[in-house]
């Protein structure tokens, strides 16, 4: 349940009401500024509520290099400030995404120590000592046929939000979760056991879909369908030759 609102009595209103009626998340959208995030934060953890900060807003200040802020600096910005969930790019969505830059905002969200790695666009080492991670968000325009890449890119410890790729499968919702349940299972299977499941990752699928109707109606519906952007967001690190 989303508690953002024009102020924070209407958002502890809002957060109160979800809670009472047996919510274990709240979502909060970035724009509602630093200061409240900090005190959602602190109601959520005293109220034993997940707190998920959507992004929304982040690309009027994180694709312009010369003025902006990169969601990199936001994304620790997050950590520090203790929020549990956070949007964090999909690479093969809808919403671009520089697959090397991606990595450095998971890195920075998840890991406790990162070490530099320029281009990844992580510059310096940086130690988190004890400090909690977040769980990074992979969600806009994701669908159980790329779940190969998902898993590639993003690895397990991520939220794989599939939300029109749950929603619009043509037999409900449950039949969309369904599918993208085990499509992911699949290609856990196909890792753990030692396939190459990011060039079979097609066939994989492909072999679930058999034993598995809405695997099937959601490859079929969505195919090999992608958002081919350039990313605005890329490190700005450039290589250059060795002597």
């Amino acid at each position: 349940m989303n508690v953002t609102a024009g102020d924070m009595e209407a958002m502890y209103e809002r957060a109160e009401f979800a809670k009472e009626i047996g919510s274990v998340i709240i979502m909060i959208d970035l724009t509602i500024g630093y200061t409240a995030m900090q005190s959602m934060a602190k109601w959520s953890r005293k109220n034993g509520l997940i707190l998920h900060l959507h992004r929304a807003g982040h690309s009027t200040y994180t694709r312009q290099k010369t003025h902006g802020v990169s969601f990199r600096v936001i994304a620790k910005w997050c950590r520090l400030i203790g929020v549990d969930h956070i949007h964090a790019g999909t690479v093969v969505g809808k919403l671009e995404g520089d697959p090397r830059t991606t990595a450095g905002y998971y890195d920075t969200l998840r890991e406790n120590f990162i070490p530099t790695n320029p281009a990844n666009g992580i510059y310096f080492d940086q130690e988190w000592a004890s400090m909690p991670g977040v769980l990074p968000v992979a969600s806009g325009g994701i669908h159980a046929g790329q779940m190969h890449d998902l898993l590639n890119l993003l690895g397990e410890d991520v939220v794989l939000q599939f939300g029109g790729g749950t929603i619009g499968h043509p037999d409900g919702i449950a039949a969309g979760a369904t599918a993208n349940r085990v499509a992911l299972e699949a290609m856990i299977l196909a890792r753990n056991e030692g396939r190459d499941y990011v060039a079979q990752g097609p066939e994989i699928l492909k072999e679930a879909a058999k034993s598995c109707a809405p695997l099937a109606r959601a490859l079929d519906l969505w195919k090999d369908i992608s958002f081919n952007y350039e990313s605005t967001d890329t490190p700005d690190a450039v290589a250059t030759p060795s002597h």
